[in-house]
């Protein structure tokens, strides 16, 4: 089985709202590491005026500090870099694909929708974290069910399954990942909400940014519905995380 662990991958500090992290998972099994998002990366923490320009860092609060970096956070784990084969994107967003650069040899899976909206040219993605060239690995739409929700297996070789879960609408091709733990479920909800309050209450002030933040808020939302349904229905089956509650964090990781 799939062993799990959490990793504090960045800071945002935007005014008016509370403290947010950049929660990425680092998936160990016995062939392999892979990586759900990136966070802030070291480029992004070295050069980042020349990475993600001074509009941008006023506007999503980028804090930089090299310790935070995921290849800081797993090389504390005693692994090395190059350990991690496989890296699982939710979407493309800067402050999620900012430490691609560090892992220049991993596949990067991710929707086939998000990578053709990155290619496309949309403003909301920054250029200059793939000018490595990252070994793309688009996945494509597919007849599986999970829990009622269209899925997509990624192709990791894993001792246990791991599966895109469209939730479309904060990106274009937006996906949770969900990541089987024996007879239950991890499902990593990226951006799908911004706040766990989301999933149950709709007058949260974080709503607003959420919807000015969606390339479609009307998919955004469906999807919300979607994840407030597993909270309520199967919560017994599936523990949801998203991407930015500091509280969702392990006791300990914050720092």
């Amino acid at each position: 089985m799939i062993r799990i662990h959490h990793l504090n991958c960045g800071t945002l500090l935007v005014a008016n709202y509370p403290t947010v992290v950049c929660h990425c998972l680092l998936l160990e099994d016995p062939n392999g590491l892979a990586l759900v998002d990136t966070g802030i990366g070291l480029l992004d923490v070295q050069s980042p005026l020349e990475r993600l320009g001074q509009p941008l860092i006023e506007m999503a609060g980028f804090q930089f500090n090299e310790h935070d970096t995921a290849v800081r956070r797993i090389e504390r784990f005693g692994f090395s870099p190059n350990d991690v084969r496989h890296i699982i994107l939710t979407h493309c967003d800067p402050d999620h694909a900012g430490g691609l650069a560090d892992f220049p040899h991993a596949t990067v899976h991710l929707a086939e929708e998000e990578l053709a909206n990155v290619q496309s040219g949309s403003l909301r993605y920054v250029p200059t974290q793939f000018a490595h060239s990252p070994r793309w690995q688009p996945v494509s739409q597919s007849q599986h069910d999970w829990l009622g929700l269209s899925a997509r297996s990624v192709p990791l070789g894993f001792s246990s399954e791991v599966l895109l879960v469209p939730l479309f609408g904060h990106t274009a091709g937006h996906c949770g990942v969900a990541i089987r733990q024996d007879k239950q479920w991890m499902l990593h909800a990226g951006d799908a909400y911004y706040l766990r309050a989301e999933l149950t209450t709709d007058d949260h002030p974080v709503s607003a940014l959420a919807a000015a933040r969606a390339d479609d808020d009307h998919s955004r939302r469906v999807s919300l519905g979607h994840l407030r349904r597993l909270n309520n229905e199967l919560s017994d089956v599936v523990q949801i995380i998203g991407y930015h509650d500091l509280t969702e964090l392990p006791n300990g990781l914050t720092q």
